[in-house]
């Protein structure tokens, strides 16, 4: 259905990697524009591959600033030219790539309060960053700096306990360090230090825009707890680091109004809001409209779980950012490297390369696996960082093979318990109406996604993600003009937005009957012998690394 020709609309603008690409919607969650710049194919003065340059020690990974720049230049020339009419714009929002810095030089946010609008962002903007390189998510050059900050904040759990991940080379902060340490002269002629998502929102706002809470999460600096900065952190980074970050805002804050060259240039209404900008992962859990007690799994190249979660408990792996929907809630992030790949191998080794054999065996293998499980690390894993494949059999004997269809339950199941092992760790619990909302390639494997609901002892939907951070980011927007603490959660009930479907549910028995069924699959969860094993893994295999043996 078309929306009425003067319904308001609402943008949604993601700044990740790549490409830069936004997304219009109506009042009903109705899409009704895309368009996007890809930056290696349309600007190819920047020389960039997959959207950064690689430095010479391959740890350096930057993107230029003004290349992002020039990128909204032509999106907002290409919408124009495609007859979107930009006075319909009631509120914007955005996201960005995570952990990626921006730092302003001293003089910038007069540029940005006095732009022309018969010139171009990019031209206005040439003289306005002290770095013209930004550090990105990609970079890992920076490990002293973490050693530093940790020590610092009293080890990695405390730090992980302060700010919600131990320290890692991407994370802002500890980029933050080493520019200070290296280049002095550029530090010290920086006048405010953005996140993507904050310098993206200050292009729009005509002034700095303020870091929010859930993409601030990602920066090793601020205190989950509090939502404001931690000063053993910030003093450990950086001197008068608070005042270059400025104070964080909540994710839904409407920042004001879009700045007069934007309402001159392309037509704006001088009353469209900006809405805080965050990052691209909490922008894709608006993107999906998780609810408390929901768990996203991606089935990719690498598995990612998202977690909304009330009750974090930050731990040594994954992260737990503030929520970018509910102010006082939280949500977390599970990365596993030994995802489909490791699926793809075991199919090829044990059910003839056929998906449609791997998925026999599922169904012909009991869950629980008669007591079977199997630990597949081909590659060195994320969570945890080990690596190794081990099997034990029912007597808690490591083996060195398992039948082929023990095999490919075994690869399967374990993968779903650690997964829902790492998530409670992190303070994730079902709660009764959890869903597990499926997406990536194998979500289309009614047997892999059987497990994952035994697993999980809920039912799975599949959902289509590939918009989802733009699409967040607009939803964003209109919460955030709605200002109402479910909005988010209720326009999705009132919508035509394309819902979650659902796939599958535990085995449909008597309860009795049906504890005694998922009994095998939750006992190796919670009982000792999946925790033993689970352990046994992971410091032998750490004892492995610390010896320089290769499993």
């Amino acid at each position: 259905m078309a929306s009425a020709p003067r319904a308001p609309l609402y943008l949604g603008l993601d700044l990740s990697t790549q490409q830069l690409k936004a997304v219009v919607i109506d009042g009903e969650l109705h899409v009704v524009h895309q368009s996007g710049v890809q930056f290696d194919a349309e600007l190819h003065e920047f020389r960039t591959q997959g959207g950064v340059h690689i430095h010479a020690d391959r740890l350096t990974v930057t993107s230029p600033v003004l290349m992002w720049v020039k990128a909204l230049d032509l999106l907002l020339d290409k919408m124009k030219r495609a007859g979107l009419d930009f006075s319909r714009v009631r509120a914007l929002s955005g996201s960005g790539q995570q952990h990626g810095s921006v730092f302003w030089r001293r003089g910038a946010s007069e540029t940005l309060k006095h732009l022309d609008p018969d010139q171009d962002l990019h031209q206005l903007l040439q003289d306005s960053f002290s770095v013209s390189d930004s550090p990105v998510w990609m970079d890992s050059s920076s490990t002293q700096q973490c050693e530093d900050l940790q020590a610092a904040a009293g080890g990695a759990l405390r730090l992980a306990e302060i700010t919600g991940s131990r320290a890692y080379e991407r994370f802002t902060g500890n980029q933050i360090a080493k520019l200070h340490q290296t280049r002095a002269e550029e530090f010290q002629d920086t006048e405010r230090i953005s996140l993507v998502s904050s310098f993206a929102a200050s292009l729009f706002l005509g002034g700095y825009a303020a870091i929010d809470y859930s993409d601030g999460s990602g920066m090793n600096l601020l205190d989950i707890r509090t939502r404001n900065w931690s000063e053993i952190c910030l003093q450990a980074t950086a001197p008068h680091l608070d005042q270059l970050l400025g104070a964080p805002l909540p994710s839904t804050s409407v920042l004001g109004p879009v700045s007069s060259y934007f309402v001159h240039r392309y037509g704006f209404s001088e009353s469209c809001s900006v809405v805080a900008f965050t990052g691209d992962n909490p922008a894709s859990l608006a993107g999906m409209r998780l609810q408390p007690g929901d768990v996203a799994v991606s089935l990719g190249t690498s598995d990612t779980v998202f977690l909304w979660l009330q009750q974090p408990r930050p731990a040594l792996e994954g992260h737990v950012f503030c929520n970018p929907v509910e102010q006082q809630e939280y949500m977390a992030l599970l990365c596993f490297k030994n995802g489909s790949l490791t699926r793809e191998r075991v199919r090829n080794e044990c059910a003839g390369a056929s998906w449609e054999l791997f998925s026999a065996a599922l169904s012909d293998t009991p869950l629980g696996n008669h007591g079977n499980i199997g630990f597949y690390f081909e590659t060195m894993e994320i969570t945890p960082p080990v690596i190794g494949v081990h099997r034990f059999d029912s007597a808690d004997c490591e083996v060195s093979s398992l039948s082929p269809r023990v095999e490919v339950r075994a690869v399967v199941e374990g993968q779903f318990l650690s997964r829902r092992l790492h998530a409670e760790r992190l303070g994730y619990s079902i709660i009764p109406g959890t869903r597990v909302l499926a997406t990536g390639g194998a979500s289309s494997n009614k047997e892999i996604l059987q497990v994952l609901s035994d697993v999980f002892n809920a039912p799975v939907y599949t959902i289509d993600l590939s918009d989802s951070t733009c699409l967040g980011s607009a939803y964003r927007a209109l919460h955030g003009v709605r200002q109402a603490a479910k909005a988010l959660r209720a326009i999705g009930g009132e919508s035509c937005a394309e819902e979650p479907q659902l796939s599958l549910k535990p085995p449909s028995v008597k309860s009795r009957d049906r504890h005694f069924l998922l009994k095998p699959a939750l006992s190796l969860t919670f009982t000792p012998v999946y925790l033993k094993e689970d352990h046994r893994v992971i410091t032998g295999t750490l004892s492995h690394l610390k010896m320089g043996c290769s499993l």
